[in-house]
């Protein structure tokens, strides 16, 4: 033993690979043995205790580049210093289990992109009568609009949530949602539109449902118009009738944004 073992006896006591230690030497944390007269780096009792503190440290969640320092340093410093690893290692614990959790969320459904209250919300519409597909678009326009504008979203749903003890509303929505399915030049738009109109005006707390969501900042109107035309895309119908009821409100000095 007086003659030191060799690197992969140095190795397998410290519990590493002949890799690591290299790497170890490659970064200044262990010194390497001179080689002796047969041509072999024999490490004694010091690099082995110096090889087995820098695993430790580095098992621990120390950088490399701190172990030098904290090593050579005094007994405070290096207290002060393994606190601060400490704590840096409880963030990042903390920041894996919020990503754990987001990936539970994910696999059941929506619960990464809307909070608890907006999938409870989801969950009631199907006792009016909505379809899947019809909640599905809904649901996407909800990720949409908390993604454009969070500031205003919990307001918007507060509204939404409100109007459907609202007979009326609920009933005018539904055919909303059936006009995605008519030509664009159905009649039945236009008349849809001036009795949707109709009851937004004889009932302006409903109002609030529009204006929630059109946000603060110069991109307000853009963001604005991206959650009121997502979908109609796929239904021109349904992009009529959107049009016509903003630009009859927009007539009534409600402040729609023109797009």
């Amino acid at each position: 033993m007086s003659k030191g073992v060799t690197i992969s006896q140095a190795a397998a006591f410290a519990g590493v690979t002949v890799k690591t230690v290299r790497h170890y030497h490659k970064h200044g944390l262990v010194d390497e043995p001179r080689r002796d007269s047969s041509g072999y780096r024999r490490y004694g009792s010091a690099e082995l205790l110096r090889l087995v503190q820098v695993r430790t440290l580095a098992a621990a969640g120390v950088p490399l580049a701190e172990i030098g320092p904290m090593l050579d340093a005094d007994a405070e410093p290096f207290a002060a210093a393994l606190a601060d690893v400490q704590r840096r290692l409880t963030e990042r614990i903390e920041d894996l289990i919020a990503r754990r959790d987001m990936l539970h969320r994910l696999a059941d459904g929506d619960g990464v992109l809307l909070p608890d209250r907006a999938r409870a919300f989801l969950d009631r519409l199907p006792d009016f009568g909505l379809s899947a597909e019809n909640i599905a678009d809904i649901r996407d326009g909800l990720v949409l609009a908390r993604a454009l504008v969070p500031e205003g979203f919990d307001n918007y749903l507060t509204e939404v949530e409100r109007a459907l003890g609202d007979t009326k509303f609920v009933e005018l929505s539904k055919r909303s949602w059936e006009a995605a399915a008519w030509a664009p030049d159905d009649p039945r738009i236009e008349e849809l539109a001036n009795a949707t109109v109709a009851h937004f005006l004889e009932n302006p707390g409903l109002l609030a449902i529009l204006t929630s969501l059109q946000g603060r900042g110069e991109d307000a109107d853009a963001r604005y118009g991206m959650i009121s035309r997502y979908g109609k895309d796929r239904a021109l119908a349904w992009a009529r009738l959107t049009k016509l009821v903003e630009k009859k409100l927009r007539s009534a000095g409600v402040p729609i944004p023109n797009q």
